[in-house]
């Protein structure tokens, strides 16, 4: 007889591989928009050498997987179509705003759909929230010291090379910020990949597959890989928002952008918080642009990513509240 947790199982595993691989194509532009943009690397060097790095970063910890799987609701209280609905919900609401160009964020994607497949299944009462509580004022607070560090940064580096003129200085920096790049593209490996590595083990743990949560090894290599190969895939429709659109940035600034951005996700993955690497780039961008001056920020792209910012979770969850009515039928609950 077919069993249809196991075959639930198998599905989830697949939606969080897939996922990850969108996450990876989606969120390439974190690392390599500026790097990008300034020229200081190709497309495809830029790409290959992010989604190197996305693997290394995303072998390193598995605090913010903890966080995932363990902060939004117990495991032992939900089904596998739980998990696969709030999945189904991420990845639909990523590959919308990936079609549209927004630098949406994935963390706030799969938080929003856990939720949302969550309350379908038994309404809110099985949703932790005081550890959401921490969770999403950690995606709250993140963009705006992003902002601040990205100022201050980018005001410290102009007060140091004062007395150069912009052309070697750029020059130097276009070196330097290979070296921020590949910084920032470790973090975003470390973090995001971790989001997906939390859903699997949080479905092994349902099923009964392993007896507390804890990643095993096999699933942090298979959400490394499938975060590498979805980087290498490129995301060039948000590489061209982050990078040429909102802010027009010299080598200068990407540097101040990545390492500050870099720096603050670090920090968060280090303490398990999960961060958005979309909005904290982003913000990051915006502090540098600010500190050149204000009309140097195209606010209305600025808009459309505070839009895509506030609208990500309650959109996640809607997408996962309806594919969870929809799979009902088949599969049950």
């Amino acid at each position: 007889m077919l069993d249809l947790s196991l075959v639930l199982l198998i599905l989830v595993i697949v939606a969080a591989l897939a996922f990850d691989y969108i996450n990876g194509f989606h969120d390439t532009a974190n690392a390599i928009a500026t790097c990008v943009s300034t020229r200081a690397l190709s497309v495809k060097a830029a790409i290959l050498m992010a989604a190197f790095l996305n693997f290394a970063g995303a072998m390193v910890s598995t605090k913010v997987a903890t966080t995932i799987g363990k902060g939004i609701v117990d495991a032992s209280s939900i089904t596998q179509m739980v998990v696969l609905a709030g999945v189904m919900g991420a990845i639909i609401w990523n590959l919308i705003t990936w079609y549209y160009g927004m630098p949406s964020s994935s963390s706030h994607a799969i938080i929003g759909g856990i939720m949302g497949a969550v309350i379908a299944h038994s309404g809110p009462a099985l949703l932790h929230w005081q550890g959401l509580k921490k969770i999403v004022l950690a995606l709250v607070l993140s963009p705006i010291v992003g902002t601040i560090i990205g100022f201050i940064f980018m005001v410290i580096v102009l007060w140091i090379f004062r007395n150069h003129s912009p052309g070697p200085l750029n020059k130097g920096f276009r070196k330097l910020q290979v070296a921020s790049a590949a910084f920032m593209a470790f973090s975003h490996g470390s973090a995001d990949a971790q989001k997906s590595m939390g859903v699997i083990t949080m479905a092994l743990l349902s099923y009964g597959l392993i007896p507390s949560f804890e990643v095993p090894t096999w699933v942090k290599i298979a959400c490394a890989v499938a975060m590498a190969l979805g980087t290498a895939a490129g995301g060039w429709r948000i590489i061209k928002t982050l990078g040429r659109d909102f802010v027009k940035l010299q080598p200068v600034h990407g540097f101040c952008v990545e390492t500050a951005a870099a720096s603050v996700i670090m920090g968060a993955a280090t303490i398990g918080m999960p961060v958005s690497t979309t909005h904290v780039i982003t913000s990051s961008i915006l502090g540098v642009g600010i500190s050149k001056r204000l009309t140097a920020v195209n606010w209305g792209v600025a808009y459309r990513i505070l839009w895509a910012w506030v609208l990500t979770i309650p959109a996640s969850a809607l997408m996962a509240f309806i594919t969870y009515q929809g799979l009902t039928p088949l599969f049950g609950k």
